[in-house]
């Protein structure tokens, strides 16, 4: 569990776990058919490894500059919750446009303009889930964990109708999810503005210095090169797997598992987390980064890349579930939906251009661009060991350390 910073005289509002979890349902519904078969979508119109991986890079840039600016105008907004109306209708009528195109250009600015407007969506719910978790001691693990069961039922149910009817049915199934972030924009709770100093119910301090802790920053950006290094694996894994002649269903369960992965670490997070300080979870989760990229090029057969996508619970889900602890231990509420913002924006920036750069390292090395994935989760490894040595009072310098939360 994330730990928490209690209010006094006062309860969490009426099912706000229940619509806290379903707020996270809608965008991983997108997610999960827009990653695992959107790459599969554009193979189906003749792109090539290099066209590939820059219509999905583009988004990802474009994500990353708009996300931080709209996430530091929800913080000042009465409720946060009114940006996710706005993204979600916008992003339903980008993929009814894509129907219209299909040469490079267009479906490139559809597809970056979806990447624009679909931006805020998933930071925002984060902050108001972790603005929960802060104010009444909710557990963070057991309403994000619905979200990756979205995922996982979207990528089968996508990985069969993909085999049934073929590509075609990825902006069927896109546009039904943009259509449910819609509804959940609707009834996403509203808490309120973020809490200030001078209010009638304050929050004690965080422990540092927020956004400009030295230490944070570092970190963030450890972690955005960690996970840039699933880019090979998000833009050809699918289109690999399918060369390899698996089915449509058997690639949905592949990417199934991967987030199954993530909902068994979700569900144990309260005891991972009294057992593992944020530090821990982070480091070991990008130690198995460079494990992963280094076996994957092997072609170990449907059980073993079925094992090999369940180490995402650690690649992902533990290095995700640390970097939110560092957030809260550092970052004032004041600053929440910045912090998600910021965190997006280092992980999307590092994402997207690794990501064109995957299309060029497929197209050239083929399956050994996943040993240049594997250096590169070692080198955010690196600085994710030198943000832990910058924390403030450091034993050298005789105090304790704050690695605990």
């Amino acid at each position: 569990m994330i730990p928490a910073q209690h209010s006094q005289g006062e309860g969490a509002p009426p099912r706000f776990r229940l619509l806290s979890a379903l707020s996270y349902c809608a965008p991983l519904l997108v997610n999960g058919i827009v990653l695992p078969f959107f790459p599969v979508w554009l193979e189906t119109h003749s792109f090539s490894d290099h066209e590939i991986g820059i219509i999905l890079a583009i988004p990802m840039v474009v994500r990353v500059l708009v996300a931080p600016v709209v996430a530091m105008i929800a913080d000042r907004m009465a409720e946060r919750a009114d940006v996710l109306l706005w993204s979600g209708g916008l992003s339903l009528l980008t993929a009814i446009a894509l129907y219209w195109t299909t040469s490079f250009w267009p479906v490139t600015i559809v597809f970056a303009l979806q990447g624009a407007t679909f931006a805020p969506y998933l930071p925002v719910v984060e902050s108001i889930v972790i603005s929960g978790v802060r104010r009444w001691g909710l557990d963070y693990g057991s309403m994000r964990v619905w979200g990756s069961i979205a995922f996982i039922i979207s990528t089968l149910l996508g990985g069969q109708l993909i085999g049934w009817w073929g590509g075609g049915m990825v902006l069927v199934v896109m546009i039904f999810g943009f259509t449910m972030t819609v509804v959940m924009a609707i009834f996403c709770p509203r808490i309120g503005p973020t809490r200030r100093r001078g209010q009638p119910i304050d929050l004690p301090a965080a422990t540092g210095r927020g956004l400009r802790e030295p230490h944070l920053l570092m970190l963030l950006i450890g972690v955005a090169i960690q996970q840039s290094s699933h880019a090979v694996l998000n833009a050809f894994s699918s289109i690999y797997w399918h060369q390899l002649g698996f089915s449509g269903t058997e690639v949905g369960l592949l990417w199934s598992a991967g987030v199954a992965s993530e909902v068994t670490v979700f569900f144990l997070s309260k005891r991972l987390n009294r057992r593992f300080n944020a530090w821990t979870l982070i480091r070991f989760g990008c130690a198995v980064s460079v494990c992963r990229w280094i076996l994957f090029p092997m072609d170990t057969g449907f059980a073993g890349f079925f094992l090999l996508q369940c180490f995402h619970g650690f690649t992902y889900a533990f290095v995700h579930t640390g970097v939110q602890r560092r957030i809260v231990a550092t970052v004032q509420e004041t600053q929440e939906a910045s912090a998600q913002g910021a965190y997006f924006f280092y992980v999307g920036m590092a994402m997207g251009l690794m990501t064109i750069a995957s299309g060029y390292l497929y197209a050239w090395l083929g399956l050994v661009s996943y040993y240049v994935m594997a250096l590169v989760a070692l080198s955010g490894l690196g600085l994710v060991i030198s943000a832990y040595y910058l924390q403030p009072q450091r034993a050298l310098s005789g105090g304790k350390t704050r690695e605990a939360a």
